[in-house]
């Protein structure tokens, strides 16, 4: 074959391929997608994954690769929880006895992957859970009404003057006027105190959070998210004791109705006991079970 055929062959086969090369890169991502992740350890505090890597679709044009440890949220959001770029990560900042659902995502220079497959995981207890019984079957009446109970589940003795129990919701319309109650508890209500707490919108007066609000704070309509706050005056519980049910109801001053469905804590009644893990429970100040954004 004559010289210049030669040449023009290659010079074809080489534009061929660069145009495969860009319709891939159009088609797809340039990097292929993560392997599932796999638990290799799980004690509280700290959750060891680890992954099939990544490869780049086009070899030859390869960037180091890092990889993004999230929990998808819905479409093209996720919340981000660490990054390597190893194929394994040992995360400190989950909270215990909380169910994440995790994902890895390969990121480069010129290049991405899709989000692997994910992973469903309940995050060893620390040293305490918090139980929840849903007791008000109709979500949009005019109380919050469900039991609760704090079981130690670690090795030592659990000071309960130590304990914190945060039940998380939204006050919807901008009404923060709550009255909590606790009708009746094992270990007695009156070594249980309850206070309500909630956060100033953007633009409200310096401070942050304020019970009750003050006059024309917040603005008519904006949701506000706060939380019921639990502690204990006295108590310990040995390893694997609770401290039985506690009963709570909580309604507004003017016994309005409350549309509980949007509470980060709220579960829908099922009759069952549950670890709620979007309520969350501190020892000294460091969490020990439940996450509102798991």
């Amino acid at each position: 074959m004559p010289a210049r055929r030669v040449t023009a062959t290659i010079a074809l086969a080489a534009l061929a391929s660069l145009l495969a090369v860009n319709a891939a890169r159009a088609d797809g991502p340039a990097i292929s997608t993560p392997g599932t992740p796999t638990v290799v350890t799980n004690e509280p505090h700290q959750l060891t994954l680890s992954w099939a890597p990544s490869a780049w679709v086009e070899p030859g044009t390869e960037q180091p690769i890092n990889y993004e440890v999230q929990v998808p949220l819905g479409p093209s959001t996720y919340r981000f929880l660490g990054s390597t770029t190893d194929t394994t990560i040992t995360l400190t900042d989950l909270a215990p006895g909380t169910t994440y659902r995790i994902g890895i995502a390969a990121r480069a220079l010129g290049g991405y992957s899709d989000t692997s497959p994910t992973t469903t995981v309940r995050t060893a207890a620390g040293r305490a859970t918090v139980s929840y019984l849903n007791l008000d079957w109709s979500p949009t009446n005019n109380q919050i009404q469900h039991l609760l109970k704090v079981t130690n589940t670690g090795t030592g003795p659990l000071d309960l003057s130590t304990v914190r129990v945060r039940y998380h919701l939204r006050f919807e319309g901008a009404n923060t006027s709550l009255v909590p109650n606790c009708d009746w508890a094992v270990l007695g209500c009156d070594r249980v105190r309850q206070a309500v707490q909630f956060f100033i919108p953007p633009g409200g007066p310096p401070g942050g959070m304020t019970t009750p609000a003050p006059p024309g704070y917040p603005l008519p309509g904006t949701p506000v998210p706060g939380w019921v706050e639990l502690t204990f005056t006295d108590g310990t519980l040995a390893p694997g004791q609770s401290t039985g049910p506690i009963q709570l109801r909580h309604h507004r001053h003017s016994w309005s109705d409350i549309d509980e469905r949007d509470d980060p804590s709220w579960l829908a009644a099922t009759g069952q006991w549950t670890d709620n893990d979007r309520i969350t429970l501190d020892v000294d100040g460091v969490r020990e079970f439940g996450d509102t954004y798991s």
